[in-house]
């Protein structure tokens, strides 16, 4: 499956994951990246402070340059 097809999967996936929370409520949306999606504690608190900073219209220009780049994990070795 190509990575862009991938993304959109993943929009799927999440939204589901976090249907029924308040999206304002950070401490519920990083339980759930924990126990839904194992992500560790450290990195759901780190995804959702790049949502909350930078939003989907930064972060999607990111990520397709990640892409062209073939980036698959960065520096910080999340």
């Amino acid at each position: 499956m190509e990575d862009e097809t991938c993304v959109s999967s993943l929009t799927d996936e999440y939204r589901a994951l976090f249907d029924g929370l308040d999206f304002g409520d950070t401490v519920s949306l990083e339980q759930r990246l924990i126990g839904g999606a194992e992500w560790t504690p450290q990195a759901a608190a780190h995804l959702l402070q790049l949502a909350h900073n930078y939003g989907s219209f930064m972060l999607r220009s990111a990520l397709a340059i990640s892409l062209a780049l073939k980036i698959d994990d960065g520096n910080l070795g999340f």
